[in-house]
């Protein structure tokens, strides 16, 4: 059932159609298999239905074409996992408010696919998760159907590598891993894979996988930490990070370009270090350097608020009171997801000051920040007209820019969109860099030299 002659697997059910699982299963389509996307959201299953795409590297017409070539969606309670050949997990894995993992939305996948299980089927979990998350207790909830994972029935980890806001990172030419519980089973899921992936690198287990991907994820945090770390020395030398960073990128070798930032927001980047620091504490390892990125990064938003009351000092006023107008809130430039956005913290900590706050996002039309207040995006040209201070978060590409330059007389830059304008005195306070100085005005970290602008790119 869902095989074809040569025993290949052609039909599938993906579990999950958010970021990573809506393209995936029209990419499945797309290759010329059949899928079953499940989500346990009815309002997410509507609107599929509907021909509404949820997420940014997915168009309506795609969607709509996918919908007519064979791609059904089903919520968790009509959903048809026994006539799939191979299962497909692409669900959240969060943490707790304690930063441990929280698999119920994993776990829950499994109790679903358990109840349906049957011999021959494949299941690959591709949500990112700690090492031994597959062969442990997302195998055990599989196996409450009776069935064995390796026996009766192929079990592997092949984890995800979308980059939300970019297409690319879903095309056929980004390699993907897989480790599988048993060799035939690590084969079969590449198989599989190589539907929609031209290389497909098998590992020697689903726990190899796991760790892989957190490593990849875990990269990026730590150099971001790093990076900030620096940006906070810089402020205090009176030199700026952004022009110390484009200058070392030159180097064509040994060295990778991170750029500071209010901190990190998504859905892996600010999760992922606490499920490896997690797991290693099971074996009597503290991975203090991983823990220390992360409580760098998580510090930033309370380092952009005492920006933003350094700026407001600068015109004599408090920041009790003041208009503040916070530019972007999704976790990147142009996409629309929030989740995890460091706006969140940084909005309401402003708002325990006491600021009237808030904010412009051409992408998210509204926002609930860390304090569980809701707000609804405001026109940019009514946001900048009574800001008292303007405090750039996410520099999307849809935001009017220009307006920004030339009617905002106070702005925190943290994400050095700024870095190109032509600025008044001191009407830019950056992120790494301190008070701007425009052509011509002395440096504030040596009297009587000038600062040198951004480094030219070099192509």
């Amino acid at each position: 059932m869902g095989t074809d002659r040569n025993g290949a697997d052609r039909k599938l059910a993906i579990v999950g159609l958010g970021y990573v699982g809506l393209p995936l299963a029209i990419a499945f389509v797309e290759a010329g298999l059949a899928v079953e996307g499940i989500d346990a959201s009815e309002a997410r299953v509507a609107e599929l239905r509907e021909g509404r795409s949820p997420i940014d590297d997915v168009s309506d017409d795609r969607l709509a074409g996918a919908l007519a070539s064979g791609l059904s969606v089903s919520g968790t309670g009509d959903a048809d996992v026994a006539a799939a050949a191979a299962i497909v997990v692409c669900v959240p894995t969060p943490i707790s408010e304690a930063k441990d993992p929280d698999l119920e939305p994993v776990l829950a996948a499994a109790g679903l696919i358990a109840q349906r299980l049957r011999r021959g089927q494949l299941v690959i979990l591709q949500s990112t998760t700690y090492p031994g998350t597959t062969s442990g207790p997302f195998r055990r909830e599989l196996e409450r159907s009776g069935l064995v994972a390796g026996r009766d029935f192929d079990l592997a980890f092949a984890p995800e590598r979308v980059n939300p806001g970019d297409p690319a990172s879903a095309s056929r030419d980004i390699p993907r891993l897989v480790g599988g519980l048993t060799p035939a089973g690590t084969s079969r899921a590449a198989a599989l894979l190589g539907h929609i992936n031209n290389r497909v690198i098998g590992l020697s287990s689903p726990d190899a996988a796991e760790l892989a991907k957190l490593l990849e994820n875990v990269f990026r945090n730590v150099n971001i930490a790093l990076v900030n770390q620096l940006a906070l020395l810089c402020e205090r030398m009176g030199l700026d990070v952004w022009e110390i960073i484009d200058a070392a990128a030159t180097k064509p070798f040994g060295f990778m370009p991170f750029r500071p930032g209010p901190g990190v927001g998504g859905h892996c980047i600010p999760v992922d270090p606490y499920y490896l620091s997690w797991r290693a504490r099971q074996f009597d390892f503290v991975d203090r350097f991983v823990e220390l990125a992360g409580d760098i990064n998580l510090a930033m938003p309370r380092h952009v608020v005492d920006l933003v009351a350094e700026a407001l000092n600068d015109r004599s006023r408090a920041v009790r009171g003041s208009r503040v107008a916070v530019i972007g809130v999704a976790f990147k430039p142009n996409v629309r997801d929030p989740r995890n956005s460091p706006a969140a913290d940084v909005i309401a900590l402003l708002r325990d000051r006491g600021a009237i706050v808030q904010y412009h996002d051409p992408h998210v039309p509204t926002f609930v920040d860390g304090g569980g207040v809701q707000a609804t995006s405001q026109s940019l040209v009514e946001l900048l007209a009574g800001a008292d201070a303007v405090v750039v978060l996410t520099a999307h590409r849809a935001v009017d820019w220009k307006a920004v330059q030339e009617r905002a007389q106070l702005i925190v830059d943290t994400v050095g969109v700024t870095r190109d304008w032509a600025l008044a005195p001191r009407q830019v306070l950056r992120l790494g860099a301190g008070w701007v100085p425009t052509v011509g005005e002395p440096s504030l970290a040596e009297p009587g030299t000038v600062r040198a602008g951004p480094a030219a790119t070099i192509g």
